[in-house]
């Protein structure tokens, strides 16, 4: 057992440094792209001396090509137009000052045709999180291998995308929604022993909309962990409706919250939510790519990770339920005895009829590694399931 725990801590710390690896070389970009739209004409030579005096690195060609990343031995790689370099985490960390210094010298100067934004939306960009994949030489691209008409799966120890089909097109993400609910909530929630008491503006919104439901009960007084496992296990839709009253007031104030956290987490130009079940709205919507960096940020959240890779949970007692509502995620249950090359941790399904059968999940594999898959538009549940262990098998190599 103290191994296991041992073993879990030194994943954790790793996947805490790639993060923070991936976040460096975030920042790093948008500071140039900040220099860039701030300095006009004078930009490329004022980012290339930057570069140039804090890291020593010549750029070959005269406009920077796809920028990717990965890390070996301590050091990044950069590529402009086939030109590569090789920088060191201290070069990097110069860069980096004198960039933001630069930046901050024109720091409140207006950009000119530049169009204002509300400030909520502003501190939600420059408080952006930095989750980002990198689709290399080695992605693969799925075809008829998968039901599923879009896919992505994701390397995580390297941030590299392994696999996808279709993973920028715009789709409804149904229930998978839910896993950005409980992430917002979970960031604004401090007593998950407060209670909530459950109304008609619960239970009708889940029964109105042919929501799945945990079956709480009108006047129900329920916990706040109660409606986070309500949320993600049974995808209940009186516990999310539950939960962003709780959170926000309302559920159209929780939304509000929902795209702030999309800009923050950089995905505000391909997702956008209107509701906090997953409901299908022509305005409620994003892609495989997107719902993959979302369950990625939940997972840096305790609270989240811990939510999503519960098997069952029992609910509170109550007068109305003395001995609790059992629950259970079917998608983990369903898919544990399934040979997926290693274990899928955490899941959270989804449906509507414009979406088919949708799932986005976390799993490792027999060597450690760990990656996040999300699928989209299968003809069924055991549909999904089987894509899902698919791709995790392929990964694993077994």
């Amino acid at each position: 057992m103290n191994h296991e725990i041992e073993d879990e801590r030194e994943r954790r710390e790793r996947r805490r440094r790639l993060m923070a690896e991936r976040k460096r070389r975030s920042r790093r970009l948008k500071l140039i792209y900040a220099c860039i739209r701030k300095f006009g004409p004078y930009a490329a030579g004022l980012v290339a001396a930057i570069v140039l005096v804090c890291v020593g690195v010549s750029l070959s060609g005269n406009k920077a090509g796809n920028v990717q990343a990965g890390q070996e031995s301590g050091a990044y790689e950069e590529t402009a137009q086939g030109g590569t370099a090789s920088i060191e985490e201290g070069a990097l960390m110069e860069a980096d000052a004198a960039m933001e210094e630069s930046q901050s010298a024109e720091e409140g100067a207006p950009m000119e045709g530049s169009s204002s934004k509300t400030a909520q939306t502003q501190e939600a960009e420059d408080t952006k999180e930095a989750y980002s994949a990198n689709v290399t030489a080695q992605t693969a691209q799925l075809g008829a291998d998968i039901d599923s008409s879009y896919a992505i799966l994701i390397d995580l120890d390297t941030g590299n995308v392994l696999a996808q089909k279709q993973a920028e097109a715009r789709i409804n993400p149904a229930s998978m929604t839910k896993v950005l609910t409980v992430l917002v909530a979970a960031e604004h929630v401090e007593n998950l022993d407060d209670t909530f008491t459950i109304t008609l503006n619960e239970t009708d919104y889940s029964y109105v909309n042919d929501c799945s439901s945990v079956g709480f009960a009108e006047n129900e007084v329920v916990t706040v962990r109660d409606l986070f496992y309500g949320t993600i296990l049974p995808s209940g839709g009186d516990a999310a409706a539950g939960l962003a009253a709780y959170v926000a007031g309302s559920r159209e104030a929780f939304v509000e919250l929902m795209n702030e956290k999309l800009a923050q987490l950089g995905l505000s130009d391909t997702a956008h939510m209107t509701n906090c079940v997953g409901l299908y709205d022509e305005d409620h919507y994003c892609t495989v790519y997107d719902m993959a960096m979302i369950m990625e940020a939940a997972l840096d959240n305790e609270l989240c990770r811990e939510v999503l890779s519960a098997h069952t949970y029992t609910t509170s007692s109550t007068p109305q339920h003395p001995e609790g509502i059992t629950i259970s995620n079917w998608f983990l249950r369903r898919i544990e005895d399934k040979d997926t090359g290693g274990e899928v941790i955490c899941g959270k399904t989804g449906y509507v009829v414009q979406s088919g059968s949708c799932a986005a999940s976390y799993g490792r594999d027999v060597n450690g590694r760990e990656y996040v898959c999300v699928t989209a538009d299968a003809g069924s549940s055991w549909k999904c399931i089987y894509d899902h262990v698919a791709l995790y098998k392929e990964a694993s190599g077994t």
